[in-house]
């Protein structure tokens, strides 16, 4: 009768491990991808997360820097123009000329603003403000930080997206938009001259890479061995407690010994 238990118990062990297995690979594959049913399918899910950078020198067009008749005090009238552009590409106007140049939402892309000695923490603007549930969605985000450098005109433009296309195309996105809205700004402003508006040279296009290279393969192994070797204690756990409840009912129904 015990070996008969035995050989249930087995049977009923190796029916856990396998819906055990099954289980595991599926919420593996829902973590990696998204499951659709109707119709059947995986779609990819953004997990990795591409970044880029590209610095841009501000100068007039007249150019301060190649010309050596200008001395350090023009130099630090352009740093503080370089800081004032800076905060003007991370303001709602402006983001919406970078989003036309990367193809995403305006609402999607957050910016923050350069730090300086007066402010420096970066402000969050309307909308932009910080929520615990940035942790879950952060590598499906298009973030720009925005500094400028404290010593030269020049402006350094980091940027996040959830792939290094998308993250490349918003970092120079980030320039030739800012471009685009002092374009407009100065035809629509009366008495506006070429001369008189600031320059921005791009230092070199910004190329994207993956800071987070086989991601998806990691999560997909991590999360299949902690729900497989979850599912296989619980279903070990279920075993020994059905085998005691099983010992202690068969030692119950033994008849006492006559004498006893």
């Amino acid at each position: 009768m015990r070996f008969g238990m035995h050989l249930h118990e087995l049977a009923r062990q190796r029916i856990g491990l396998t819906l055990s297995f099954a289980l595991a690979l599926f919420v593996a594959l829902s973590v990696t991808y998204k499951v659709s049913v109707f119709p059947p399918g995986l779609h990819n899910r953004d997990l990795e997360m591409g970044t880029a950078s590209t610095h841009v020198m501000v100068d007039t067009s007249r150019s301060l820097v190649l010309d050596i008749r200008y001395g350090t005090g023009d130099f630090d009238s352009l740093t503080a123009r370089a800081v004032l552009l800076g905060n003007l590409m991370a303001s709602a106007p402006v983001r919406e000329y970078i989003a036309r140049r990367a193809h995403v939402p305006a609402t999607d892309i957050q910016a923050t603003t350069p730090l300086t000695p007066d402010f420096p923490r970066p402000l969050a603007g309307e909308g932009e403000q910080k929520h615990q549930s940035d942790l879950v969605r952060s590598t499906d985000q298009y973030r720009l930080n925005i500094q400028a450098n404290p010593t030269v005109p020049v402006i350094d433009v980091y940027a996040q997206a959830p792939n290094a296309q998308a993250a490349e195309q918003l970092a120079n996105g980030a320039v030739d938009g800012m471009r685009d809205y002092l374009a407009a700004a100065a035809g629509q402003a009366s008495g506006a001259s070429a001369d008189n508006q600031p320059r921005m040279t791009q230092l070199g296009r910004a190329h994207g890479t993956v800071i987070n290279q086989g991601i998806r393969l990691q999560v997909l192994l991590l999360s299949f061995l902690f729900v497989f070797a979850l599912c296989c204690l619980v279903t070990l756990a279920v075993g020994r407690i059905r085998r005691g409840w099983w010992l202690a009912g068969t030692q119950d129904a033994e008849p006492f010994p006559e004498g006893a």
